[in-house]
Parts: C-alpha cells; structure tokens; sequence
C-alpha cells in the first residue's frame, strides 16, 4: 500500500479551500477509460478534494456521482477537427466557473480540446495514455500526440511507457510517469464472496455440475481473440469442459453470429455459451476453472488478466502487451503465442488438470503478485501525488 498523499489546499482570494480536478474523456460507457476515470474520481472525493467529471454522458455517470464526483456534460464524443476549438472554449468557460486547479484528460479527441483551455487559463494539465492508438503515419502520430502534451503524462503499463518512448522520439521523457492501473481488492477477494452469490449466478447461466468452466470474460471486438479460444476449444485434449463468453453482445450481433457459427462447425455448439454482461464479476471468477485473455493485439494493461488472479483463478492469457506485466509465467499463470490455438489448448489442459494443492498455491502466489503490484489505492495515491507536485509548481508560479 502507498503513503497517503499529502493535503493539498490551494489558495483563493485569501481563502483556503480543497483542489478541484476535472477529469476530461469522450463519454462514460463500459470500458478500461471510463473505469479509470471513476476510480480516480473516488480516490480525489475520498481525499477531501472536489472531483469534476466532464464527458458526453453515459451510463457510468451513476458511479461518478455515487462516489462523490459531480459529472457536468458536453458534446466531448466528437472526433470531428472543427469541434476542438469550439470544445476548449467550453472548458475554458467550465475553468473559470469551478475554480479548476488542474485537468487530467484520457483521450485523443477531447485532448486537444482540454490542452486549449489549460494552456489558456495556465493551470496543470495530466494526460493518461491507455493505449498504442495505432501510430502508424505521420498524419496519425500527429492526431495521437495530444495525449503527449501533459505537463505529466501517465502510462498505465510499462509496456504503454516502452510504446511512447519507442514510438515518439522527441518526446521529453522527464515528463513521463507509469502508474499501472488497480484491481479493487476488496471486492476483488475471494473471502468476500460468498456461496450465495456463486450459487445464484451458476442458477443464472444454467451451468452444470461438475464440468470445468474456461470463462473469456471480453467486450465482442475481434482482437480480443475469441475465435482463437474457440479453436483452442476445438484442439484441447479434455472435452470434459465448457467455454464461457461473458460479455455484452449488443450492437456486435454479426460478430457473435460468426462466432456461433464457428463453434458449430467445430462441433463445439454444446460446450460453447455466451452470457450477457454481468456486474458481479468476483462471484462469475469464482465460477471460473480457468481464466483466458486470448487478445491477438497487445492489451495496454490486462485488466481481466489482473482481476482473475486477486480471485486467486488460474490464468491463461497472450504473452504480449500489459499481460506480460501481469501474469508471471509459470508463477501465478501461463503465458501462450498470441494467435496460436494449439498452444492455448495445450495451456488450458495443464490449468484444467493441475491438483488442488498446485491450484492453491499458484492462487495464494497470483494473489500476493496483485496485491504487490495493481492495488486500486495505490493506484489512486500515486495519481493524487502526480496532481500534488503540479498544483505545488502551480502555486510556487503563481
């Protein structure tokens, strides 16, 4: 666990008062951005600060709010040039109006918009790189590098720090800080879940007794490499199992067609299932035999891969990108070719087979290697010591 940060309080018309920080991203929907976003807002209402969210809405504007933050909306979904301008004076606008101390941005298009309105009201600017962004072309690194313009710019992976040094060779690598994102260990705990909850969700997805559960928990986007799993379903030497797609599918109707079809074709129509989203994930991992990240593109971080091994899960995921960071091969998981279906199924086999005195010590080993590594508060303290250091450089300026 990290040092609390320091109180902060920023001086104002000769009043004392807490920070305000105001978190900018395109909108607030499922994904690895918009989790952050909600995390690190808990963290700075937690700390006694004033948490300001900013973003064209969504359904995770509930947890801005009952964590403490105060989300304000406006039209950030945009990728459209012509905006960005139009969307700095706003925020220049929404600065002045909530005495903002800092910003901290999480995407390429309202980047821009927020670097604008903080190089304007001349107050610390954050940026948070969450993934490679696809940096092949000048005209595209051009359109990426507003995420570099941050007076800190945080990589949540070594593996995303290593893609902006290698990738962006002017960059000034002073400014450049990891702070890899964290599993909620508390909720993340398999002590703290308990058989009720196992049992009405195994209720739920009709599971059948007795049989290895292969769980993929993934958004239905085709690098998240279910396809793969499907064929390594198809290669593995236990049939005695069945492969669980937890996800929400819709609006990837055509995809999940596809992967349906596959799995007949296979044979595999019987031992292949896809659930919708579920919120009690801790409860769905302790369902789980076996945990797979199949991604055929480098995860930025690995989220699933870190989350399954605080529930003490065996993983098994591709030995690229943030999951190298996350699973410790041989240690707490198996890491396999990305791609390769022969060598995922020969992978899931060993997880599948392994004893129960081997299962608990690789759960007691992935545990301890999360909680070292990708603790939540950790995370959230290592932000607010970012935010720290500029707001004192701010007021020493001032």
């Amino acid at each position: 666990m990290g040092a609390e940060p320091e109180p902060s309080i920023i001086a104002s018309a000769g009043e004392h008062r807490p920070p305000v920080i105001l978190q900018v991203l395109p909108a607030l929907h499922a994904g690895g951005v918009e989790r952050g976003t909600v995390d690190i807002s808990a963290a700075i209402a937690a700390h006694g600060w004033v948490s300001l969210v900013a973003s064209g809405g969504g359904p995770m504007v509930r947890d801005i709010v009952r964590t403490g933050g105060v989300h304000i909306t406006m039209p950030l979904d945009t990728r459209n040039p012509l905006s960005f301008r139009h969307n700095g004076n706003a925020l220049v606008n929404l600065i002045r109006d909530r005495d903002v101390d800092l910003v901290h941005v999480r995407s390429r298009a309202p980047a821009w918009s927020a670097a604008r309105a903080a190089r304007i009201t001349n107050i610390p600017l954050v940026t948070t790189f969450h993934g490679t962004y696809g940096a092949g072309g000048a005209l595209k690194r051009r359109y990426n590098s507003s995420m570099l313009k941050g007076d800190r710019v945080i990589a949540i992976s070594q593996f995303i720090a290593g893609h902006i040094r290698a990738t962006y060779r002017d960059f000034d690598d002073s400014k450049l800080v990891v702070i890899s994102r964290g599993v909620d260990l508390e909720a993340f705990d398999p002590n703290a879940v308990n058989g009720s909850r196992i049992i009405q969700l195994a209720k739920k997805w009709r599971l059948p007794d007795g049989v290895p559960v292969i769980m993929m928990p993934a958004r239905f986007a085709r690098w998240k490499g279910h396809a793969v799993l499907i064929e390594a379903m198809a290669r593995m030497t236990n049939t005695d199992n069945l492969c669980l797609f937890v996800g929400r599918s819709a609006g990837h109707e055509a995809y999940r067609g596809q992967l349906e079809r596959q799995a007949r074709a296979l044979g595999l129509a019987s031992r292949v299932r896809f659930v919708d989203h579920e919120s009690d994930m801790p409860a769905a991992y302790m369902l789980a035999d076996v945990v797979v990240s199949a991604a055929t593109e480098p995860e930025a971080f690995g989220r699933v891969a870190a989350e399954a091994q605080a529930m003490g899960r065996p993983v098994v995921a591709t030995a690229h990108g943030g999951s190298r960071e996350i699973v410790v091969a041989g240690e707490t998981g198996w890491l396999v070719k990305p791609g390769d279906p022969f060598a995922m199924a020969a992978a899931i086999d060993e997880a599948v087979a392994i004893d129960e005195w081997k299962r608990q010590l690789l759960a007691a080993r992935a545990r301890r290697h999360v909680v070292q590594n990708f603790d939540l508060v950790t995370m959230g303290e290592s932000t607010l010591r970012v935010y720290q250091e500029l707001l004192a450089r701010s007021v020493q300026r001032a």
